[in-house]
This record gives C-alpha cells, structure tokens and sequence, in this order.
C-alpha cells in the first residue's frame, strides 16, 4: 500500500508513519522546506519524501497521485490572535484542497485527522453547575464563547471531509483528545512534561482528556485498512484531573509535584498579564484566555464507538506516562 501522510514532521504524522512503516507500506511524507524531521530520526531513510505545502494545489495533485492512502495530519495548533490568519487558511483552505485532490483519485482513502476540539463545546451556561458534561460523537457543533478560534478552524476543516464524502469520497475522521507521546517538549501538547520537569508548582482545576499517540497511530492504521466509511471517531482513552495528571508525570521523572492550585479567577490576571507582555515584547504567551478556559472545564469524551467498531483497547495513562518521560528525560 502506497500511503502519503502530510504534517509527517509532527507527533502524530511521525507516529503514524512509523506504524505504516513497521506494517511494510510504502510511506511519502509531504514536508515543507526547513521542517524539523527530528522525530523521524531512524527512519528517514526509509521514507519517501516530497517537498511541498497542502496550500501548493499543484503540487499536491502530483503527490496525491498513485497513492491507495491519504493521511491528513498537517495543521495549524495556536491560540495566538496573531497566528488566526494562516492557522485558518492552513487548516481549511489546506483541507479543502486535499479533499479535491482526493476525489480525483476514486480509489484513494483518506483519514483525517481532526482534534477534540472540532466537536465544540456546549455553552457553559446551558451546564448544570458541578456536573460533568460527557460528549460523544452525536455533539452537534454549536456556536459558543467556549470555542476557540483553533477549535472554529477544525470544525470547518470537517466540513470540507464531509463535503467531499456527500460527493462520494472515501473517508474517515478522527478526533483525538490531549494526546501524550514522545515528542519536541517545546511544542504541542508535549510540553506538559516539561512544564512539570521545571517543578512549576502550579496546577489547574478541571479534566484532561487523554490518548497515547501509539494508540491514536494504531487506530488510523486499522480504519484505512478497514471497509468503514464516512464516519468519525473520539479517540480518548479516559479522563484524569490535571492535578494528578501532573503528579503522575512528576513522579515518572523524579520531580518534586506542583501543589499550588490556580483558581479561575487567578487564571483570568494571568492570561492578561501574559497578553500584555506578548505585546511589549514580541513573544509567545505561555497562557492565552482560551487556554485558561480550557484547563478549567469538566468535560468527559466517550470512546464506546472506536472501542465497538475496532474492538480496541486504550494504554492505560500510567503507561503511557511512564514511557515518555523516561524518553524526554533520556534526551536532556
């Protein structure tokens, strides 16, 4: 099988390569110019690669071409105001052309992989207070101030796969939660580890949602070698407070656990001041209003569809945990 995976460069395109590799398909990766190809260190030369951008329509016409799969990774992740412009183009706009690209190509399955975040959020004020809201795949997307821009972003990526489906495209999606692995601890999701490495002594209230990056790998391998179609799954292998998520990280790696805990009203000083010094000084906030929001909220996913549909079975968080910090530890 002949597999082309853009955003290759990233957690879960290097992931999902490395799971198609280890089953013997043949793997292209589309990269832009100047990508760090670190997580893909052992296997770079087993791949097959493109140079190239999913906003380039020719280019991807010619990389699409011949290909049996389409592994759509490749987006834009920020709650920067700044960042807003090409976060929607790239993961839209880029979307789009890899659903016309795809339609050409009947016998092309594609899987994209989307975010939790696509779903949306239930207002908050139609939540009943000290209640868990639990979501599952039915959760319509509404508008509300409890969706970020990078949330907005990905729903209207969606859009576009369904719009190619009703036309007759091959498809899947997946929707995966904060997903754990072993990864550049100055990005994504990743720098939780090296938050608490750090000992910061903060901690929110509020749930994550949680999945192994090897899980989310192994999921997408099993959809596109499956007859499914035109569906989308949650993948979410369970819900942890970010109090001991973040003691259970502490204590794989030997650090001294975060014991303060941060009230939401001091979550709302904090993201302003950390505007405000975005703004004096040019720099990236290490906390957005839309990150506080998020940290904040009791939100459970339910994964009975991916669990009936594979029979599959999450990694437990312990695990998982144990894994990649001895991995990011083992690299300072």
């Amino acid at each position: 099988m002949k597999v082309l995976i853009t955003g290759a460069t990233g957690l879960v395109g290097s992931a999902v390569a490395k799971k198609f590799l280890s089953e013997n398909h043949e793997v292209f990766t589309l990269f832009r110019a100047g990508s760090d190809r670190s997580l893909l260190t052992g296997i770079a030369d087993r791949l097959q690669w493109v140079e190239g951008d999913i906003l380039d329509l020719s280019l991807l016409e010619k990389a699409i071409e011949g290909m049996d799969v389409v592994i759509h990774t490749a987006a834009v992740v920020s709650f920067v105001p700044r960042d807003r412009k090409m976060m929607y183009k790239v993961n839209v706009e880029g979307t789009a052309n890899v659903v016309n690209v795809c339609l050409q190509h009947q016998s092309v399955k594609l899987c994209h992989v989307s975010s939790i975040a696509a779903i949306g959020r239930p207002d908050s004020r139609k939540v009943l207070p000290g209640q868990d809201t639990v979501l599952n795949e039915s959760q319509r997307w509404e508008d509300s101030p409890e969706n970020s821009e990078y949330a907005k972003t990905k729903h209207l990526a969606e859009l576009e796969v369904w719009r190619g489906v009703a036309e007759g495209l091959n498809a899947v999606i997946v929707n995966p939660t904060l997903i754990l692995g072993e990864g550049d601890w100055t990005k994504s999701s990743t720098q939780i580890f090296r938050y608490v490495y750090r000992e910061k002594p903060f901690y929110t209230e509020g749930l994550a949602n949680y999945v192994d990056v090897l899980d989310v790998a192994e999921i997408v391998f099993k959809l596109v070698d499956s007859d499914i179609s035109g569906e989308r799954f949650l993948l979410n292998a369970g819900s942890i407070s970010y109090h001991n998520l973040f003691n259970s990280i502490a204590d794989a790696m030997h650090k001294k656990r975060p014991s303060f805990k941060v009230k939401p009203w001091l979550a709302g000083i904090i993201w302003r001041v950390e505007a405000l010094r975005t703004w004096l000084l040019g720099t990236k906030p290490l906390i957005t209003r839309e990150t506080a929001q998020s940290a904040a909220r009791r939100v459970r996913y339910d994964n009975a569809k991916i669990k009936n549909a594979l029979g599959f079975n999450f990694q437990p968080v312990e695990k998982t945990v144990a894994r990649v910090s001895e991995s990011l530890v083992g690299k300072i």
